[in-house]
């Protein structure tokens, strides 16, 4: 494999970064089985995030130009969150998301007051969740419960606290 750069983001890099936030959401349809997650052009999701977050907290991986990974971090006053991580399906497993993730590291550890880094994959994303732990987020500080009206099937099988949740 070619040299992965690690770098801020750049304007050139938006319909590369498309794409990455359209596989996200594929996988995200594939995992809880919906085909409407994302709407019709889920890519377009990119856009927002960029605007909420702004370029400042985007980082790319690329090789050459072309950008094959990219995470973000949202700031909060004592807590930053990781918000997406993602690397092009065909470049997965060679340590690029651990490279991303320890620039994020790097540069929160430089901020005043930040106490904690954290991640928010969701429930079913069993492979983020192994993936995440075994980088060290290994505290559960909040969990988010609700009530579905969707309609949407649910799995069964989990257990905390001694209680059964679907997800």
């Amino acid at each position: 494999m070619k040299k992965v750069v690690i770098r801020g983001y750049k304007d050139k890099d938006r319909e590369e970064c498309r794409a990455l936030w359209g596989e996200l959401t594929q996988w995200h349809r594939d995992i809880y089985d919906d085909s409407g997650i994302g709407g019709a052009n889920p890519g377009l999701y990119f856009d927002e995030h960029l605007k909420k977050v702004g370029p400042g907290q985007l980082i790319v991986a690329s090789i050459g130009s072309k950008a094959i990974g990219l995470v973000g971090y949202m700031d909060g006053e004592e807590e930053i969150e990781v918000e997406p991580l993602i690397v092009s399906r065909d470049c997965r497993g060679k340590g690029i998301g651990t490279m991303l993730l320890n620039e994020v590291r790097k540069r929160v550890q430089k901020q005043k007051g930040v106490k904690y880094l954290s991640v928010r994959p969701v429930a079913r994303n069993e492979r983020a969740i192994e993936y995440f732990r075994s980088r060290g987020f290994d505290k559960i500080g909040r969990i988010e419960l609700f009530i579905d009206f969707s309609g949407r099937e649910w799995k069964k099988d989990l257990r905390l606290f001694e209680r059964q949740f679907e997800y």
